[in-house]
């Protein structure tokens, strides 16, 4: 049976690809899902908080911000993101080296510029394409519906003006009007979709009075939710389409495809 497919453009044997996890962390790992098959990998995202973490550091490392409160990091404007944390870089790099098959890497920016001069970074450092996640916690009660929409496929068309590789984006299943949204990004330029995005559960430890975030691995149940999407998306957008989440039988592979 011929399985072979295009995803983001790029050409692959089959559309089974290993999504970002810590999988992909070990280069022995990485090794290891290609000879099982994997068609193509997705890094774990590379954070804009953390280059700026980063930089914030170096910037305050010295005796003149000794007495500076935390704060102060918001009197400077947004720095050269050029320094980069060199960890995720170098193991993209690694990554690519060690393996054939295309390597996606994922970012998640919290600024406008900080989207973009990430995106150039992974670029450099050699991915096959850019999977954006795109999530906004809208808290601000005079933030609309339509204002987060906007600012999302700004994001897309900036990005995608950035770079060459291909650009896909990772969404939440929280739109209200989800198909729309779909095609304004698809509008927009964007390569691929890929629905959805999972969420760090949150509790409240009463004793300890903390917030708990935890991370619960997904089950086949959770496919339903992916498989609706898929099938409103199929055949009305250019883009790419992928399941990301619920994905752990053949029998869910089938259906993902069927979708």
């Amino acid at each position: 049976m011929n399985l072979t497919t295009q995803y983001l453009g790029l050409q692959l044997p089959h559309p089974l690809i290993v999504g970002a996890s810590p999988l992909t962390d070990d280069l022995d790992n990485v090794r290891a899902l290609e000879d099982a098959g994997a068609a193509a990998l997705v890094l774990r995202s590379l954070y804009e908080e953390e280059i700026i973490g980063e930089q914030m550091s170096n910037f305050f490392n010295s005796d003149s911000y000794d007495e500076s409160s935390a704060e102060a990091g918001s009197y400077f404007p947004e720095l050269d993101l050029a320094l980069g944390p060199d960890e995720y870089l170098e193991h993209l790099r690694q990554v690519k080296e060690a393996v054939a098959i295309p390597v996606i890497a994922s970012l998640n920016g919290i600024s406008s510029n900080g989207w973009t001069s990430c995106a150039r970074l992974i670029e450099q450092a050699g991915a096959n394409a850019i999977e954006l996640n795109l999530f906004h916690a809208a808290s601000d009660a005079d933030t609309s519906a339509a204002d987060v929409e906007r600012q999302m496929i700004q994001i897309v068309r900036d990005v995608k003006k950035e770079v060459t590789i291909p650009v896909a984006a990772k969404l939440s299943s929280r739109f209200t009007a989800f198909a729309n949204f779909a095609r304004q990004l698809d509008e927009a330029g964007v390569d691929g979709l890929v629905l959805f995005t999972r969420f760090h559960r949150i509790d409240i430890d009463v004793l300890e009075l903390e917030v708990l975030r935890t991370v619960e691995l997904s089950n086949s149940g959770e496919l339903e939710l992916r498989l609706k999407g898929i099938a409103v998306l199929a055949g009305r957008v250019r883009a790419s389409l992928a399941v990301t989440g619920g994905v752990h039988t053949a029998l869910d592979v089938v259906k993902a495809n069927m979708a």
